[in-house]
């Protein structure tokens, strides 16, 4: 037997979907750079050498017992390189071997390297903004003395005088006369 529950009052009607958006809408534009990064070196698995070691630091026991920390060593350069950025062994295999990789190619190509390309980048847009909030507070300050200029020479409407406007020139040396 199928229960009915008494209906205690208007049913809402469903809510559109227009409703649901946002009031308004937000663009975002890829910024992509003004060239593209060259791609990424490449390393032979014959040229490194991976080991396992146990980590150190905060983690506590699992950290300390575990062989998670990867240490990989580039034979032709002698560069070396320890991660243990997490709990995973292949994570930070991963990750090491993407520094490696970092490393190698700066080594190689110095200014033209990824790794390079990239801070130049940074510190081109860093210089950008630094030059934006310059002009900016430059222009602030010519405003500001543009301000102060017109306040000295302020005329003030004084109500109940004789002169014709009704206008009295304020001095600045004398005191209201």
């Amino acid at each position: 037997m199928l229960r009915l529950r008494p209906c205690l009052g208007p049913l809402k009607p469903p809510i559109p979907l227009f409703t649901l958006a946002p009031s308004r809408t937000f663009t975002h534009t890829p910024s992509l750079p003004a060239k593209p990064l060259p791609a990424r070196l490449k390393i032979d698995d014959a040229d490194l050498t991976v080991s396992y070691l146990k980590g150190t630091g905060p983690g506590g026991q699992k950290i300390n017992k575990t062989n998670s920390a990867c240490q990989i060593i580039h034979k032709p350069s002698g560069i070396v390189i320890k991660c243990q950025a997490t709990r995973s062994r292949s994570q930070n295999e991963k990750i090491a071997r993407s520094l490696l990789a970092d490393r190698v190619e700066a080594r190689e190509k110095g200014d033209q390297s990824r790794v390079a390309l990239k801070a130049e980048a940074v510190r081109k847009k860093k210089a950008s903004k630094v030059k934006k909030a310059k002009r900016k507070y430059r222009a602030l300050e010519k405003g500001e003395e543009g301000d102060e200029r017109e306040t000295e020479e302020v005329k003030e409407r004084v109500p109940g005088e004789d002169n014709k406007e009704g206008v009295k020139e304020v001095s600045k040396g004398s005191p209201g006369a």
